[in-house]
């Protein structure tokens, strides 16, 4: 008998809710983070969302999609180098993107908000340290696969 413990994709409700998830957030980045937008040239592409939630989609456990279409972790990381992001911007993003899980009704069980808001810490520290110029970075490495951590979704027993 295999795990029987879906992955945070599942859980999240695959990529509908991802893909609505994200959108919500980069639409509260152009009406709220004007210095985050101004990355994007003021507006976030389609295109751009739609990357952002292949990745996300491959992180947490689904298609690889990313990885198949754009490339892997090089491709990622060189989206982000000489971008020079503050430490306010991280925070901005990573606050924007746990409303944007409210907003849209992505599941509200502690597990799975700590799943995806412990990557979006991990992610943009990552991303914050990658951007500023003259970082020394990691050149190569994994494309992540996101995991539990210590605290699987609560399944009741079956009555």
């Amino acid at each position: 008998m295999g795990d029987l413990t879906p992955t945070i994709y599942e859980w999240g409700g695959g990529r509908e809710a991802f893909e609505r998830w994200l959108n919500r957030f980069y639409d509260l980045i152009e009406l709220e983070a004007p210095e985050i937008a101004a990355m994007f040239g003021g507006l976030v592409s389609v295109e751009h969302r739609s990357h952002v939630t292949d990745w996300w989609v491959e992180v947490m456990g689904g298609p690889a999609a990313y990885t198949e279409r754009r490339g892997d972790y090089e491709h990622m990381l060189a989206r982000h180098l000489d971008l020079a992001i503050t430490a306010e911007q991280r925070l901005t993003f990573v606050t924007l993107l746990s409303r944007a899980a409210d907003d849209v009704g992505l599941p509200g069980d502690p597990e799975f908000r700590a799943a995806i808001i412990g990557y979006a810490e991990w992610g943009t520290r990552l991303a914050a340290h990658n951007s500023q110029p003259g970082a020394e970075v990691v050149e190569h490495a994994p494309v992540p696969r996101w995991g539990w951590g210590v605290a699987p979704p609560y399944q009741p027993p079956d009555a």
